[in-house]
């Protein structure tokens, strides 16, 4: 269930370094994070260390399912930094994300 009400921030940007400034601002400002890394889910351990460096939850998506994608993009090296991965279900994605932020319990 949501809470009763729920503030959103969205963010986009193509550079890394500012991709990472956000998640360590997250710390402090946020329950959670719900982030699509797009290329950068193959390849940027700086934003796998970002997430692991911070509290806030931290729930991967994909509009499409990587897995049935080419083989490189199969391969998240962040999603180990996160709670979980979500993949495959298009837009709805991220509301499932937003749902496993909100009522997903870190260990």
């Amino acid at each position: 269930a949501f809470k009763d009400s729920i503030e959103f921030e969205f963010f986009q940007s193509n550079h890394e370094g500012y991709i990472i400034d956000k998640i360590h601002e997250a710390n402090e400002n946020f329950d959670g994070i719900v982030i699509n890394p797009g290329a950068f889910t193959h390849y940027s351990y700086a934003i796998a260390d970002a997430i692991k460096s911070i509290k806030t939850k931290v729930v991967e998506v994909h509009i499409s399912n990587i897995h049935k994608r080419e083989e490189f993009r199969q391969k998240s090296v962040t999603a180990s930094s996160c709670i979980g991965q979500i993949s495959g279900f298009g837009f709805y994605s991220y509301i499932l994300g937003v749902s496993a932020v909100l009522n997903c319990e870190v260990e």
